[in-house]
């Protein structure tokens, strides 16, 4: 088999992981094994090869962590996308968790209280969003 078939193969085995985990990561050395299957195609030899591949595929895996550091968001950024935030809900019982079973958008959603807050019954506000648990307010 020939080094740039050998490359391919690579390829398609770091697509298929990638398509798995979803990190985008190995996408990138993908995209490096890629790289060297070309210059392998064009009659390099492996010790070319294998530096294109390191040469793409770290230059990818690097822009690609710089790009996502600059993408992230904190956490109140991330909290002030939920376009839930200050819609009301109706609250008929609490249990003895301090949860409650409530309709929103058609859909049954667990509450929990905001910090400070007192179990009754009657209409609550999203305050926030915690994992996937409404946090109420009274309304």
């Amino acid at each position: 088999m020939s080094n740039a078939t050998m490359w391919w193969v690579l390829t398609g085995v770091l697509v298929a992981l990638e398509l798995v985990t979803g990190t985008f990561y190995l996408l990138m050395l993908g995209l490096g094994s890629v790289a060297a299957a070309l210059v392998a195609l064009a009659g390099y030899g492996l010790s070319t090869q294998l530096a294109a591949a390191a040469i793409v595929g770290g230059l990818g895996a690097v822009l690609l962590g710089q790009w996502r550091k600059r993408q992230s968001t904190t956490p109140q950024e991330a909290q002030d996308q939920h376009l839930d935030l200050g819609a009301t809900v109706q609250v008929d019982a609490w249990d003895v968790q301090g949860t409650a079973q409530v309709k929103h958008r058609g859909a049954a959603w667990t509450a929990v209280l905001a910090p400070g807050q007192t179990a009754t019954t009657g209409v609550y506000r999203i305050q926030a969003m915690a994992g996937n648990r409404l946090v109420l307010e009274k309304a």
